[in-house]
This record gives C-alpha cells, sequence and structure tokens, in this order.
C-alpha cells in the first residue's frame, strides 16, 4: 500500500488535470526543446569538418545504406563542391543559429504554460486549505497554535510552490535531452560511453545519499519557523499583558530558544545542499579528464575522428546539465514533502462539515430544546458536563450560573455543536442536532460572547456581518445595542474601520457593537455568555433593557457571573461540576437557601 508520504505527492500531482491544456502545451514546448538540444549537438559536426578541412573529397557518390555521419559527409561534400568552402561555413553556421533560436522559443513557451499551472495549484491549495480552517472543528483550533497553522497557509504553500512545481519542467525535458544524448554518444564511441555513463551512475549514486538525509532537516527547519510564526503571533495579539508584567523578556527567550533551532537546522539543511554542487563539479571535472584522456587516445591512434570526437564532448556537455536539473530536482522534491506534509495534514483532517448523515432541510423551532443525559469531556476521562438534562422551551429564557469550571461555556457549545457531546442527546423539537445540516442549525442561534469578536473592517460590515441588510436595519439594531449615537460621533459613522479585533473602541463598545450584529440576525434563540461583562454600569443598564426586551419574543439561554442581569429569567439553573444542583426562579432559589443563595450574598446582592 502506499504510504501518506507518497498519497501526498500523488494527489499534489493530480491536480495538475484542471491545467491540462497549459500542461500540455507545456510539455510539447519541452519535447520540441529536447528534441532540438539533440538535433543541434550533430550540427557541429560539419562546421568542425569544413574548419578541419576533413570533409570528403569532390568525387565522393551518394552510398547507399548510408548512416548519419556518411549522409552528412555526403551533402557537405556536395555543398562545398557548389558553393565554397567559405559559402559552406556560413550555411553550417545559419543552420545552427536557426535551430538555436527555435530551442529558445520552444524553452519560452514551455515556461510560459507552466506560469498558470504552477499559479493556479499554489493558489488552489490556499483556497482550500483557507476554506479547511473554516472548516475545522474548534476542538481541533484550539488544540493547535494559530501561527503553526498560518505558517502552513503561507510558507509551507511556497515551499511547495518552489521545491516540487518548479521542477516539474525538468521532469519532462530533462530525460529526453539525456536520452537523446547519450544516444549519440554510443552512436559515436559505446567504448567511450560506457566509462561516461559509469562514472555517472558513480556520481547519482553519491549525490543521492546526501539528498537522502535532507528531507529531516527540512521537515525541521519548517517546525522551527511554524514555532516562530507561532510566538510572533501570541506576542503581537498579547503585547499589552505582555509589557504590563514586563515579561518581553520572558518572551524574548522563547523567541531566541525557537531562532536558534531555526538557525542550527537551517545550517545543516543548507551545508548538504551546497555539498551537493561543488561535490557535482568535481566528480563532473574528474569525468571530463578521464573522457579528453581515453578520447584523445583514440584519435592519436585514428580510430575516431577529430570532428566527431569534439561534437562528443558538446554531446557529453549536454548531458550535464540536464542531470544536474534532475539530481536538483530530486533534492527539492524531498525537501517539499516536508512541507506537503503539513498541508496535507490539514487538509485531509476531519471537518465539521463532513457528516453525511446530515439533513439539509429548513429548521422551524416551535416547541423546545431538549437535553437528555448529555455527557462530555475534552480528553475523554474527566466529565465536564455529567449526565446533563433540561428542558428549554421555546420563548422562555434560562440562565446557567455557577463558579468558574462549572461547565457552563461548554455546555452553550454543545447546543450549537461547535463541540460533538459524548453521549445522551440534544434535540431541537425532537430533532437530534447531529442529524441536522450543520449550517441549518446555526442558522437558528444568535450568540455574543464574553470575548467580542471584532474584525478589521467598517462598523456597517461588523454590523451585517455576512448578510445584506439594509442600511435602516442597521442603525435599528445599533440604537437597540445603545451603540448609535456613538457611531454618528464618528467622523466616518458607520463606514468607520475599526481596526485589528476593533481594537479602536473601548471594551463597551465592542461588546455592544457585537450585540447589535446578533440582533440583526433576528434569530430565534439567543445565546448570550456573559454579553454584559465588558459594559460599564449606564451602557450595561441601557442595554440589558433592550435585550429584555428583544429577548421577550425569543428563547434565551443566559450565561453570567453578574447575578443582577438575570432576576427575570424564566429558569435559572446552577451548574457545579457539569451537573445541575439547583434549579428555579430568582425567587425560589432564595428561599432554598443554598448555592444560589451564597452567590447572591457574595455579590451583595439582596
Amino acid at each position: 500500500m502506499p504510504n501518506s508520504k507518497t498519497q501526498g505527492l500523488t494527489a499534489l500531482l493530480s491536480r495538475l488535470k484542471h491545467y491540462r491544456f497549459n500542461l500540455g502545451m507545456s510539455i510539447i514546448s519541452n519535447i520540441l526543446v529536447s528534441i532540438f538540444t539533440v538535433v543541434s549537438i550533430p550540427l557541429f559536426q560539419p562546421f568542425l569538418e569544413i574548419l578541419f578541412d576533413t570533409a570528403s573529397d569532390p568525387n565522393i557518390t551518394k552510398p547507399e545504406d548510408a548512416n548519419i555521419s556518411e549522409l552528412i559527409n555526403y551533402h557537405l561534400a556536395q555543398l562545398i563542391n557548389t558553393s565554397g568552402r567559405h559559402k559552406a561555413l556560413l550555411y553550417a553556421c545559419l543552420f545552427i543559429v536557426i535551430v538555436f533560436f527555435l530551442k529558445n522559443i520552444f524553452r519560452y513557451f514551455a515556461a510560459f504554460f507552466m506560469v498558470k499551472v504552477r499559479n493556479g495549484i499554489i493558489t488552489d491549495i490556499r483556497k482550500e486549505l483557507f476554506n479547511k480552517f473554516l472548516n475545522l472543528p474548534l476542538s481541533y483550533i484550539s488544540e493547535n497554535r494559530k501561527g503553526d497553522l498560518m505558517s502552513r497557509l503561507t510558507t509551507d504553500v511556497v515551499e511547495i510552490e518552489w521545491s516540487i512545481l518548479n521542477m516539474i519542467d525538468y521532469l519532462f525535458k530533462s530525460p529526453i535531452i539525456i536520452i537523446g544524448c547519450v544516444a549519440y554518444m554510443i552512436y559515436v564511441s559505446p567504448p567511450l560511453t560506457l566509462f561516461v555513463l559509469a562514472l555517472m551512475i558513480f556520481t547519482v549514486v553519491i549525490i543521492g545519499g546526501i539528498s537522502k538525509t535532507l528531507k529531516k532537516s527540512s521537515t525541521q527547519v519548517q517546525q522551527h519557523l511554524s514555532n516562530i510564526n507561532s510566538i510572533t503571533e501570541e506576542t503581537l495579539g498579547g503585547l499589552r499583558i505582555i509589557k504590563g508584567f514586563n515579561a518581553e523578556n520572558h518572551q524574548l527567550q522563547k523567541f531566541n530558544h525557537e531562532n536558534s533551532g531555526f538557525y542550527s537546522s537551517l545550517n545543516k539543511l543548507l551545508y548538504r545542499r551546497e555539498l551537493s554542487s561543488p561535490l557535482s563539479e568535481f566528480l563532473g571535472i574528474t569525468l571530463v579528464t578521464i573522457l579528453l584522456w581515453y578520447g584523445g587516445n583514440q584519435v592519436l591512434d585514428e580510430n575516431l575522428n577529430a570532428a566527431a570526437f569534439l561534437t562528443y564532448i558538446f554531446a557529453f556537455f549536454s548531458v550535464i546539465e540536464p542531470s544536474k536539473s534532475l539530481s536538483t530536482a530530486y533534492y527539492n522534491i524531498q525537501k517539499g514533502k516536508a512541507a506537503l506534509e503539513r498541508v496535507d495534514d490539514i487538509l485531509n483532517t476531519d471537518g465539521e462539515y463532513n457528516d453525511v448523515n446530515s439533513k439539509k432541510e429548513k429548521i422551524d423551532f416551535n416547541k423546545e430544546i431538549s437535553l437528555e443525559h448529555v455527557t462530555f469531556s475534552y480528553d475523554q476521562e474527566n466529565l465536564v458536563i455529567d449526565d446533563f438534562n433540561l428542558i428549554i422551551p421555546k420563548g422562555k429564557i434560562v440562565a446557567l450560573v455557577g463558579s468558574s469550571g462549572a461547565g457552563k461555556s461548554t455546555l452553550v457549545d454543545l447546543i450549537p455543536r461547535f463541540r460533538i457531546y459524548d453521549s445522551g442527546s440534544i434535540k431541537i423539537d425532537g430533532r437530534d442536532i447531529l442529524k441536522l445540516d450543520l449550517r441549518t442549525l446555526r442558522s437558528l442561534f444568535g450568540i455574543v460572547t464574553q470575548d467580542a469578536v471584532l474584525f478589521n473592517d467598517s462598523i456597517r460590515n461588523n454590523i451585517s456581518f455576512g448578510e445584506n441588510y439594509t442600511n435602516e436595519q442597521i442603525i435599528e439594531a445599533a440604537k437597540i445595542a445603545n451603540i448609535h449615537d456613538f457611531i454618528v460621533s464618528l467622523p466616518d459613522a458607520y463606514d468607520t474601520n475599526i481596526g485589528d479585533r476593533g481594537m479602536k473602541l473601548s471594551g463597551g463598545q465592542r461588546q455592544r457593537l457585537t450585540i447589535a450584529r446578533a440582533i440583526l440576525r433576528n434569530p430565534p434563540i439567543l445565546i448570550l455568555d456573559e454579553a454584559t461583562s465588558a459594559l460599564d454600569s449606564e451602557s450595561e443598564k441601557l442595554v440589558q433593557q433592550a435585550l429584555e426586551r428583544v429577548m421577550k419574543s425569543r428563547t434565551s439561554i443566559i450565561i453570567a457571573h453578574r447575578l443582577s442581569t438575570i432576576k427575570g429569567a424564566d429558569t435559572i439553573v446552577v451548574m457545579e461540576n457539569g451537573k445541575i444542583v439547583e434549579q428555579g426562579t430568582h425567587e425560589n432559589l432564595l428561599e432554598i437557601d443554598g448555592f444560589y443563595k451564597k452567590f447572591v450574598e457574595m455579590q451583595s446582592f439582596a
């Protein structure tokens, strides 16, 4: 069975089928380049014979069953007889120029058509990777560093282009040139060619041994570079905290550790790579020396024509370049496989939307959300949600309270399938959410999280986010979220860019924008995970009043540490260690004198 490494390379090459025309034209052009390269070699023999005055005598007759050399001699003699030696030399030179002109024209065409193939495949891979990022489960994102994932989209993809796709030309062109040149060399002198081939094989074996160690070194280089990107991304994102805790040296040490590892691994990689070039040159010149000694003796012994021998040397040098190209291609492919495997690791990961059992049907939320014996754990050992049972009727407000780590946020992640529960069932109107189309399921929810997630875009686009709403609808949502007056006070109003992650705004302003975004979607179910935690007291009161008006017609699930915000909830669920320990209204729970009352007393709330 082919291993995953071979499958990755096969999958990459299979993408070529989407660019059949350009690839076909490039292959044809490369074949013509190869043909003209091989044809150009014998053309030098007539030129040399004219210079050395070894062309056949004027009385030569056309031989029957002549080989190529005899035919060249015959036509060359006729040309000299009719036009003279100087004109024959001019014609030979012109013919050489024409052949080399055609060779380089098709060489350009080969590169021209391959541009679209290389860039197209790389563009497709980037598109697939980014789409895969959007499709990856939240659990995968939380377990892997964002900088590492970004490195695969940028650095690794570029490495694939330079190390593998740039080598495709050589795979089609070099073998034909090598075969053609070697065939001509065998035709001129089989014994001489035997010496050449033996030494070439010896050279390939040595260089191949060096190349085997390159892939491992390349993998280490890519991993260190990925870690550098991750540390840089984390540092830029947390610069305020780093400076606030005077932790610059700590981050610098982490960066220097990875940077030093990258330095050492890259040195090892480049040492091996740079060794191949001088080693190849030394072995090549040794080969040429043996060739000159052996061939020169054959010429001196009159076993080989001098012009033919010089043409043979030209053929040999024509073999060296494509041979080195193939050797380089082999090295680069080994180097590029490391990056290819890192990209394939993402592309082959199961995404959220791969469930063939999901039914793409319209969902109308009419009755209730039911959670029955739901359990969930992050590590398959310690339960975060333990045998959880709850009914959330349509139109009701359910609040989840409890100490940090009680499982509140994890529970609300299970309902829109941000995470998959281990056992039990979660149903909407009696239909298991695992059997519903994921996009359709999530269209039921409007979500406001504790961390205000915004994007480097205008206020308008952040509120409408992915949908087309009228200006009036956007303004109305902003008014409900108590952010409209602030927006219109800005120079560009709703077209104001809020910067990376909304950092141009205060924490309360960012949170109100996310609330406006959720309100604008007009979903039947609202999930508010500490939605008012970043607001000051005045804004909290205004937004809470707006949310209460909005929630009257919707099913709402609220997570709150500020218990003053959930007094009006229809049901308050108190959680501890993933279980329900108390459940009821605000008044009922105060009478129980249990967990909830203690929470209330700790917040000095009566």
